[in-house]
């Protein structure tokens, strides 16, 4: 079935006080898509959304606990019918985070940086003319390391052995001696911070186990975090025909990022 399959699948975090909004939304009303995952979607953006002419899935990506609660959404739009629609409850991992962590949080409010609750993953069962694909949009958290692997293996439990996958998403995994200080800052090990290439090296482990291809790999979506955050992964039954990371952010911190498999 995968040897047939054309599609062009595209995933981004557009960012939650993104003031391009218009051109975010000319811009994905222009792509050329089969699959387009998004992550941080507002609420008013979420129904700009909904009047594509596409198949459309979402649920809570966060709560973001100001003096009021801000809730992003994690999006899934579709060319082709959506046949069924799930879940996945991230555990609360606030109440487990070290002193050091609070503080910084606290520290960093003015960049809008504040506890979060309410996490969950998100997936979709696609009925293409070739057969079903099941499709994942995660946006893992910016903590330690260990718990975004972790949450990365709870989603393959998610996954049908009966359709290929494809999980894309906004995984903040860090291979930067810039930025490596964050994974001590938000939880992590040291050891997290001074080999900063380790989760890199785990997790592709993990996505080889899992028979995931990941073509964008050694590619930067993040210009200040100088690593790939952003990803598609695909099942290796599938053809690598294009795969780039697209120049424009739109307002966005993050770049959109394509793969277009056969």
């Amino acid at each position: 079935m995968a040897a047939h399959l054309g599609m062009k699948i595209y995933s981004w975090n557009i960012y939650s006080h993104n003031r391009e909004t218009d051109r975010v939304f000319d811009f994905i009303k222009k792509s050329n898509f089969d699959v387009f995952c998004l992550q941080e979607v507002q609420k008013e953006f979420l129904e700009q959304l909904r009047t594509l002419p596409y198949h459309l899935a979402e649920t809570v990506d966060k709560d973001r606990l100001f003096r009021t609660v801000v809730r992003d959404h994690l999006v899934i739009l579709s060319r082709y019918p959506i046949e069924h629609v799930g879940t996945i409850p991230w555990e609360d991992y606030w109440p487990i985070l070290p002193l050091r962590t609070r503080i910084f949080v606290a520290l960093m409010r003015p960049l809008k940086w504040t506890k979060i609750k309410n996490r969950n993953g998100l997936y979709v069962d696609v009925t293409t003319p070739y057969g079903s694909v099941r499709v994942f949009n995660l946006h893992m958290p910016l903590a330690r390391p260990s718990l975004r692997i972790r949450e990365f293996e709870q989603t393959m439990f998610a996954r049908d052995p009966g359709r290929p996958t494809i999980v894309c998403g906004d995984f903040n995994t860090i291979e930067s001696w810039l930025t490596s200080p964050l994974n001590w800052l938000v939880g992590g090990t040291p050891g997290d911070a001074i080999l900063y290439r380790r989760e890199r090296t785990r997790i592709e482990e993990h996505f080889v186990a899992h028979e995931l291809v990941n073509p964008l790999r050694g590619h930067v979506t993040h210009a200040f975090a100088g690593s790939q955050l952003d990803h598609i992964l695909v099942s290796n039954s599938f053809s690598i025909k294009n795969a780039a990371v697209l120049p424009d952010r739109y307002g966005s911190d993050h770049h959109p990022i394509k793969v277009e498999i056969s």
